[in-house]
């Protein structure tokens, strides 16, 4: 006869409930940073719109102590139910590229980086030129 306690199951954890919050703020700089990449994009164009809500949400950012990503010249939009994500884009192109081909570039990897960050696939990618820098007298 042994002096063991009987064994029973281990006691598993309860499980938890996690919500994941993702902002349109956050949609937003997944969004610039892959705009931004595309070959034949010179900048992203804030516009005077675009400017007032960047100072807002930076100077919010800055009074929680958060370092804000770069949003300028991108509007996120988020509807909760059923779940939707709008993309505006504003942007400065080079005058050496095809601009058509530039802005579909520049809607395919918006969306593509910010399904995989998100995993909400945007029902619109919207480009708008405001601009082409025509450099060394091309054009």
């Amino acid at each position: 006869m042994t002096n063991e306690q009987p064994r029973t199951a281990p006691m598993t954890p309860t499980a938890r409930l996690v919500e994941t919050v993702i902002t349109p703020p956050v949609i937003a700089a997944v969004a610039a940073h892959a705009a931004a990449k595309v070959p034949g994009v010179v900048r992203l164009e804030p516009g005077l719109r675009g400017l007032a809500g960047s100072l807002t949400r930076i100077a919010r950012q800055r009074i929680k102590g958060l370092d804000p990503a770069p949003t300028e010249g991108v509007r996120a939009f988020l509807e909760h139910d059923p779940p939707d994500v709008r993309i505006e884009i504003d942007l400065s192109l080079s005058g050496l590229d095809q601009a058509a081909a530039t802005a579909q570039a520049v809607q395919r990897a918006v969306t593509r980086a910010v399904t995989e960050a998100t995993g909400l696939i945007p029902s619109a990618v919207s480009v708008s030129i405001l601009d082409i820098e025509i450099r060394g007298g091309l054009l």
